[in-house]
């Protein structure tokens, strides 16, 4: 069964060509809307379980406003950002405004498909090599000052730090917890009723 969505883009002609696209390889396309900023009013009228959301300029402030406004009103519904990967701060705010996935521009329809299968079901879809250098962005700014790189930076702890850096080189959660020493878990006590 395909996935019930809602596309978006900032030139019509595209989100049409997409929605056409992923309409033939069995999903059901409830709306296509131009511009982006159109896509909290679609979503919350369609309630599809994605949306699928091209941004021309990913760089701009303000460019994922609207990816805010979608999963405060609709948390349920999963947003997938489209968009050039040119600009790392533009693909980090739009994971910051909580998107669960973001796809090139350029990507071939079959990653998009992926894409919007993974988020269905409640995954993150973002290619590693991505996340990795989006991760490296953050974590060792160019010479050039970028506001919302180093607000986010900001927000971690050195201990949330290293383990980003962990996560990038490949560790999985034993071995990060391993190498940093982190216990695991132990249940707590029950205690007797009084």
């Amino acid at each position: 069964m395909g996935v019930r969505l809602v596309v978006t883009d900032d030139h019509r002609l595209l989100a049409e060509a997409l929605a056409a696209a992923l309409q033939l390889r069995g999903h059901r396309v409830l709306a296509v809307g131009t511009p982006v900023g159109a896509a909290a009013e679609l979503v919350a009228h369609r309630r599809p379980e994605v949306c699928l959301l091209g941004v021309a300029h990913p760089e701009e402030p303000g460019s994922f406003d609207v990816v805010r406004r979608i999963r405060r009103e609709r948390p349920e519904v999963a947003v997938v950002v489209m968009g050039r990967v040119s600009h790392l701060a533009g693909v980090a705010a739009a994971l910051a405004a909580g998107a669960a996935g973001y796809v090139r521009q350029d990507e071939r329809i079959e990653g998009v498909e992926r894409a919007l299968n993974r988020v269905r079901v409640g995954e993150s879809a973002i290619a590693p090599e991505l996340l990795q250098a989006v991760f490296e962005h953050l974590l060792r700014p160019v010479a050039e000052p970028d506001g919302e790189a180093a607000r986010l930076l900001r927000l971690l702890t050195r201990r949330e730090v290293e383990v980003l850096v962990r996560i990038t080189e490949g560790e999985d959660t034993r071995e990060i917890a391993e190498g940093m020493a982190i216990a695991r878990a132990r249940p707590a006590p029950m205690s007797s009723g009084c």
